[in-house]
């Protein structure tokens, strides 16, 4: 347990955790001592001289009174490790998070993250500021206890220590058993908490459908699964509490049978018996706690497992030596790329001279974003290179390659920030005339003014609070802002409505005068600003060339740009 969540803070948090460990541990072995005193204590009160006790008891008195101050120290320490192993195990998961490939962020993974972050990272966490210090005193000192109970009557130690093999044992028996059931719970968990998620957003669709009560059924089965999968954890963690409570209790009463055994035969005496029974009652409540402990500890190691996986996910490798690109041309050669067992893109080989406008185009699943996405690196590549001004993508350092692509998604997420705020993303340190300046070229401006707040307008988580069209002009802003020579465009004028396409349209002529342009497009008035097309389908590359070319060849293409006229016409 200590090396997993010593492995999950890493190196430059395991101090800490190894010093408060130490603390807590010498605070058991202290509260085991300062019991231990009761012997000589109890022997004196009960013997001939009951005055002979005040001694025992200002020691007695001495070492609960160095017991409490190591207490308070050692739970101090274990609260304020764990806020800061928080805080640190919070930028080590998020600065991982993003050096990791956007391949890896599936469609599960999301979900999944996203409740690791919350109230995973918490559970894992407490155990340092919670559990670390009961269950290090409900394992030490019983321990030091029984050393005490040997070195008074090594047969009355003896008695009590076989406790502590039986007390492994069904520990480790009930952490078996419990883990199928703890993994079937966390994994319902999930599953009612997407089902609720689901059941929230779609509820527009779901009461213009009257589906309500169908998809409320499901939501009502996923929550009745977690009742089963919580029952089944109850069932198999009980043999352990059981077993536990029965081992404690036998080697107690062992202890009390051999006592009772030694004092008629005259070997002990009816006061020192009284002391090791008192000591061997101090034992089992601790001992007895352990099923509790034990279940929260479980609770954690699951939590602490997840974020460890998550932790050793492989990020894309950097270069030892990187090297700076020449120019700002773009090249695929001979480029495969595999997403699981399917082929997304085989064999494409184009390049894009500095300067000019590649559209890409093609039916849908024809591997045009992953094509995008390579190009920014979110991926490496399965086979070929992607070069962006001459040199292997990576060989180029990832804040280098960033800094020379401004990116404009089909799908734009805001964060819940304001409008400034998040065309500020572009490029932190702009002058509030280059915000605006930028703003007003993407047509941003046209939305600022006719808002009650303007620039001060929140926008909602993911932008929530504006439409999409508007959401686009932030966007564009923003990589306005960012003013890189490498343009990637994803469908930026789908879905929208007339007015805003047509706001779009002139913000992204805007972005790319004078720069390297890649764009994804189906619109053909996007398509006929470009210099060259390239048409995909199936991840190959079918035809290449001018627009007006390949207009008269008679294609794909141009197949491609008839019903696209054609849709436009019915839209119209």
């Amino acid at each position: 347990m200590i090396r997993l969540l010593l492995r999950v803070l890493g190196h430059d948090h395991a101090r800490p955790v190894r010093r408060t460990v130490a603390l807590m541990t010498t605070t058991a072995v202290a509260e085991g001592l300062s019991y231990a005193l009761l012997v000589p204590v109890l022997g004196a009160l009960l013997g001939n001289t009951p005055r002979d006790a005040w001694p025992w008891l200002g020691a007695f008195g001495a070492a609960v009174a160095v017991y409490a101050v190591l207490r308070y120290v050692s739970d101090l320490s274990g609260f304020r490790a764990g806020t800061t192993l928080l805080r640190g195990t919070y930028h080590r998961l998020g600065d991982h998070l993003a050096r990791l490939p956007v391949g890896w962020f599936g469609a599960g993974r999301v979900g999944e993250v996203a409740v690791l972050a919350g109230h995973g990272v918490l559970r894992a966490m407490s155990v340092i500021a919670h559990l670390l210090g009961p269950f290090t005193s409900a394992c030490v000192a019983p321990l030091t206890i029984v050393a005490v109970m040997l070195a008074f009557d090594w047969r009355l130690g003896l008695a009590a220590l076989v406790a502590a093999p039986l007390v492994a044992v069904v520990q480790a028996w009930t952490a078996r058993s419990t883990a199928a059931a703890d993994a079937e719970r966390a994994e319902r968990d999930h599953e009612a908490a997407d089902r609720v998620i689901e059941y929230l957003q779609a509820q527009p669709v779901l009461r213009a459908g009257g589906r309500t009560a169908e998809r409320f059924g499901l939501l009502d089965d996923s929550l009745r699964d977690v009742e089963r999968a919580s029952r089944r954890t109850v069932r198999s963690a009980l043999p352990g509490v059981v077993g536990l409570a029965f081992a404690v209790q036998a080697a107690f009463t062992a202890v009390l049978a051999l006592g009772s055994h030694l004092a008629l035969g005259g070997d002990v005496g009816a006061a020192e018996l009284l002391a090791i029974l008192v000591l061997a009652a101090r034992c089992a409540d601790p001992l007895l706690s352990l099923s509790d402990l034990g279940g929260k500890l479980r609770a954690a190691r699951f939590e602490l497992a997840r974020l460890d996986a998550v932790l050793r996910a492989e990020p894309l490798p950097e270069p030892r030596d990187p090297v700076r690109p020449a120019h700002h041309g773009l090249e695929l050669h001979a480029v495969t790329f595999r997403h699981g067992d399917r082929t997304v893109l085989d064999g494409v080989t184009l390049s894009v001279p500095p300067g000019q406008r590649l559209a890409v185009v093609g039916p849908s699943g024809a591997g045009k974003s992953t094509l995008l996405h390579l190009l920014a690196r979110f991926y490496d590549v399965d086979a070929g290179a992607v070069r962006v001004g001459g040199v292997d993508v990576r060989d180029i350092d990832p804040e280098v390659l960033m800094s020379r692509i401004a990116f404009v998604f089909q799908h734009v997420y805001l964060f819940d920030g304001t409008i400034e705020e998040n065309v500020r993303l572009g490029r932190a340190d702009a002058s509030d005339a280059e915000v605006r300046a930028a703003a007003v070229a993407a047509r941003l401006d046209e939305v600022v003014e006719r808002l009650p707040a303007g620039w001060a307008t929140h926008v909602g988580e993911g932008g929530a609070l504006l439409s999409g069209g508007e959401r686009q002009r932030v966007s564009i802003a923003r990589a306005l802002l960012k003013d890189a020579p490498i343009v990637l465009l994803d469908e930026v004028t789908s879905a929208l409505d007339p007015v805003n396409e047509a706001a779009v349209h002139d913000g992204v002529a805007r972005l790319m005068a004078g720069r390297t342009v890649v764009m994804v497009a189906h619109r053909m008035r996007t398509v006929r600003r470009t210099d060259r097309v390239v048409f995909l389908d199936a991840g190959r590359v079918v035809e290449e060339g001018a627009p007006d070319d390949l207009l008269r060849r008679g294609g794909r293409y141009a197949e491609f740009e008839a019903i696209s006229v054609a849709e436009g016409s019915d839209r119209a």
